[in-house]
């Protein structure tokens, strides 16, 4: 896809906009539940403030947020204490949620898709890119901590 924007958000969006039309469309099972609504809401604000939170550290870190430029700081604060990605985290739990608020079963499949879409097209060259940039002391954090939670 030469071209394309390749960033995470744009992943995400495409995926809920899946969620949507499968929840429509091809529901398998469906059922709203005001329970499973709310939990699902309070999912996705979480997960939005997981986002913004740790996307905060770039900005106080004066680093490149952009996937696939080389990183001039190594982030190991706040949420980078938790996970190694605690902004494609936040965006899986949007997502969790938004299937959650469809109360659709079909959407469902979708969380492991885009865990896998993360990992492989971003957290992976990820890794790499640390490990290049900061030698040993990224080799101690990939091991220090855990790629999701």
């Amino acid at each position: 896809m030469k071209g394309f924007p390749d960033l995470p958000p744009l992943w995400l969006l495409l995926f809920m906009g899946l969620a949507w039309l499968l929840a429509r469309f091809l529901p398998l099972v469906s059922g709203v539940d005001p329970l499973m609504q709310r939990l699902g809401v309070l999912l996705a604000c979480v997960g939005v403030l997981f986002v913004f939170w740790a996307a905060l550290w770039f900005w106080k870190k004066k680093t490149t947020i952009e996937p696939h430029h080389t990183p001039g700081t190594l982030i190991v604060e706040g949420p980078y204490r938790l996970s190694r990605n605690p902004i494609y985290l936040g965006m899986v739990l949007i997502l969790s949620g938004q299937v959650l608020w469809l109360g659709a079963l079909s959407p469902a499949f979708l969380i492991p898709l885009i865990l896998a879409v993360l990992t492989v097209r971003f957290a992976v060259p990820e890794e790499r890119a640390l490990l290049e940039a900061f030698g040993e002391e990224g080799q101690a954090y990939l091991k220090a901590t855990r790629r999701w939670l």
